[in-house]
């Protein structure tokens, strides 16, 4: 599946379930910083870091949603979420998992992991009001929404349900 099939399943799921949202395109945006530099990183706008974990054996996968300027551990994400030392998931994950590539991590490629392997993981902190966004798994674009839609109307639509950390 290329990264732009991708992207237009996503927004077509997003269109079905009749959440709005505003679809900004732009150069490939890699890392968080390249996002907060995006011109629809308003003041409102929550970007994420989106980060898929495993444990040693690779039986376990975390999509871990956090607030881009709190510091990340994986010890301590580990120890909030009560499991053994988790690390980063190989880039093979990402693509065999959630049809994905690096820099294009989402909660929205949850609709890919129809096997439910991945526990998804919110950072508390990311609650903050206002808006939020993310890519399309597909990282040449942003969604963004209203924190109100993201978490009443799109996170139930994933069948993922959320672990708070």
């Amino acid at each position: 599946m290329t990264a732009a099939s991708t992207k237009e399943i996503i927004l077509a799921r997003l269109q079905a379930l009749g959440v709005p949202f505003t679809l900004f395109e732009h150069a490939a945006a890699n890392t968080i910083a390249d996002c907060l530099a995006l011109p629809c990183a308003e003041a409102d706008v929550t970007f994420c870091k989106n980060i898929l974990l495993c444990n040693r054996q690779q039986t376990a996968f975390y999509l871990y949603v956090t607030p881009p300027e709190k510091p990340f551990r994986t010890a301590d994400t580990s120890k909030a979420l009560g499991v053994s030392r988790l690390s980063f998931a190989p880039a093979n994950c990402l693509v065999e998992m959630l049809h994905l590539h690096s820099g294009s991590l989402s909660p929205l490629g949850l609709w890919f992991d129809e096997s439910r392997k991945i526990t998804l993981v919110f950072d508390r902190d990311i609650r903050t009001g206002g808006r939020i966004a993310f890519h399309p798994c597909d990282n040449t674009a942003t969604v963004v929404f209203t924190q109100k839609d993201f978490f009443t109307r799109i996170v139930p639509s994933l069948h993922h349900d959320p672990v708070w950390i």
